[in-house]
């Protein structure tokens, strides 16, 4: 039986994520966790407001996150992704930081700094 680190933790979520499977999701976290955008504003506390977040990203066709590098350091974990999104403004990618908080083998919290927004040239 493999052992739950915070970065096997982290990549089922990054894995469920791309299949955009919400109760696979879900699962990673913890019943009340917390996501941020970095550094202190709540965007979703708990597994209600968590399905209902990640179940209207879902919705975009061309969702899929690519690991670019990965930290992990003690309990967190750091994962610089390249993110493609269906913007209001058209399809594109987006840079982004994520750090995630694994507690008991489950997220706890995270925190999202957004960088660069490329969109699709036409």
């Amino acid at each position: 039986m493999s052992t739950v680190t915070p970065e096997s933790v982290v990549q089922r979520q990054l894995d469920a994520y791309n299949a955009k499977d919400v109760a696979a999701l879900l699962a990673t976290y913890a019943d009340d966790a917390e996501l941020f955008e970095h550094p202190d504003k709540l965007l979703a506390r708990g597994a209600a407001a968590l399905r209902e977040r990640f179940t209207a990203r879902f919705s975009e066709p061309n969702l899929h996150a690519a690991l670019q590098r990965r930290i992990v350091m003690g309990n967190f974990v750091f994962d610089h992704e390249l993110v493609t999104r269906t913007f209001p403004e058209g399809a594109g990618t987006l840079e982004v930081v994520m750090i995630y908080e694994v507690r008991a083998g489950r997220i706890v919290r995270s925190w999202s700094l957004p960088g660069a927004k490329t969109l699709s040239g036409l």
